[in-house]
């Protein structure tokens, strides 16, 4: 697939960044401890089925100290409708753990910190802190990935080195860019039946893909 050319980039980041001025996630949190919960929830599952989950789990469960001493068949029955719930569940307690054991119960807002706990890896780490404190990172799940494959600004076979490629040619604003390009995957440039004849990118699109309207 063609590269997008500097030109290209430098257009397309200037119409995200139009598009979605003021984006942000579609998770609904109110707390440090909340947004981590609901970001290591949302792997591989939609956000509106996490957002459904976590008034009841933030219920029982409002801060990591209280999630720590938890049972675990009962936090796994408050999150069985979500996608590897047994392992989200062991993990959500070995996290809360370690936040309570290493960090007064306090979720730590530090990339390494954050990737030290279970369950999170480098892009749940980015997608809190971007989120959180707003940090010029990326982070590439399933809509990054097409998106920017689509239009050229990737040509990496993995998440990691899209990231990377992604950071590199865009350097800022990505935080901005990363929840741009997450929402213009979810509703415009949709894995099937992606919206082409309203997408305001069109013009830069690479894919030689042929698609269903």
């Amino acid at each position: 697939m063609k590269k997008a050319t500097q030109k290209e980039i430098a257009t397309i980041k200037a119409l995200f960044l139009e598009h979605y001025e003021s984006a942000v996630t579609e998770l609904k949190y109110s707390s440090l401890y909340e947004l981590l919960v609901s970001v290591m929830l949302s792997a591989q599952c939609t956000d509106k089925r996490v957002n459904l989950i976590t008034p009841a789990l933030f219920e029982r469960y409002p801060d990591a100290a209280s999630l720590s001493v938890a049972d675990l068949d009962e936090v796994k029955s408050f999150i069985n409708s979500c996608s590897f719930f047994n392992n989200k569940a062991t993990n959500l307690l070995k996290m809360a753990q370690k936040v309570v054991e290493l960090y007064d119960g306090e979720i730590p807002l530090d990339e390494q910190k954050l990737m030290g706990l279970a369950g999170v890896g480098q892009k749940t780490a980015h997608v809190v802190m971007i989120e959180y404190a707003n940090a010029n990172l990326m982070a590439v799940d399933t809509h990054v990935f097409r998106v920017s494959h689509r239009l050229g600004l990737s040509s990496a076979k993995t998440a990691i080195k899209t990231e990377e490629e992604l950071t590199k040619i865009f350097k800022n604003d990505l935080h901005t860019l990363h929840q741009a390009m997450v929402l213009f995957g979810r509703y415009t440039c949709k894995a099937v039946h992606p919206m082409c004849e309203a997408c305001f990118l069109n013009a830069y699109c690479k894919t030689t893909q042929t698609f269903k309207v």
